[in-house]
This record gives structure tokens, C-alpha cells and sequence, in this order.
């Protein structure tokens, strides 16, 4: 989780998945040799606008071990337990220079459905 969260210490990355998965956020992880090899946060959330559905906050493969079927099985892992527990659709977001994520994502069946907009707040908003 380290290589898709650089920004976060140890310690502030412990504290924030403690404090979201106070609301539904949970870890999976697939691991060989006793090493990770790929890790997903994610929750089930649902909305108006697309139902019961499992969104995925990080995905991420080890750098060592990109492109050996590690993230193909761990996000199919996630359509399977969004189907289990009853979700219409799968969702993610993707940070624009993440180009080989994207080509992995659509290989794997995903689609580009829409642009993600956000907003730094400060004490002045």
C-alpha cells in the first residue's frame, strides 16, 4: 500500500484505515511465499444514482510483481464478493497519470464512465 500511498507515514496510514473502517472499509490482500503480493481497500456502499455497489478505494499490485496475474485475481476476488453481498456494480477511481492502471482496468472489463472533480478545502472555504 506504501507504493500507492508514498504520502503516507506508518503511523498516520494505521491511523486513517482505523478510522475508515469505523465506515464499512475493509482490507484484502493476496499474498504467495509469505509476501503481499496485491492489496485492496474497499467498501460497500450504496447511493441514488448506482444501487448497492462495492467501491474501491486503492488497488495495488507490488512493483516486483506487476503483470503475474496478482491484481487480475485480486480484482476479480472483489467482483465476486460484490456479487455476494448483493452489488449491482463495481467502482473505482483512478488518478489521471496512472496510464497502466487504466489499460489494466479496461483490459479487465472496466470502463471509463465519467471524470472525477475534487476540491482542496481550506479554512477559508
Amino acid at each position: 500500500m506504501a507504493q500507492l500511498r508514498p504520502h503516507l507515514e506508518r503511523g498516520e496510514f494505521m491511523t486513517r484505515v482505523q478510522r475508515q473502517v469505523a465506515d464499512s472499509y475493509r482490507l484484502a490482500y493476496l499474498s504467495t511465499d509469505s509476501s503481499v503480493k496485491a492489496v485492496a481497500g474497499y467498501r460497500i456502499m450504496e447511493n441514488l444514482a448506482w444501487g448497492r455497489f462495492l467501491y474501491v478505494d486503492d488497488l495495488v499490485t507490488d512493483q516486483a510483481a506487476r503483470s503475474k496475474g496478482y491484481g487480475k485475481a485480486l480484482l476479480a476476488w472483489l467482483v465476486g464478493h460484490a456479487c455476494q453481498n448483493g452489488c449491482a456494480q463495481l467502482h473505482l477511481d483512478s488518478g489521471a497519470q496512472r496510464k497502466d492502471a487504466h489499460r489494466f482496468y479496461l483490459r479487465e472489463g472496466m470502463e471509463n464512465a465519467g471524470f472525477h472533480f475534487s476540491m482542496k478545502l481550506d479554512d477559508d472555504n
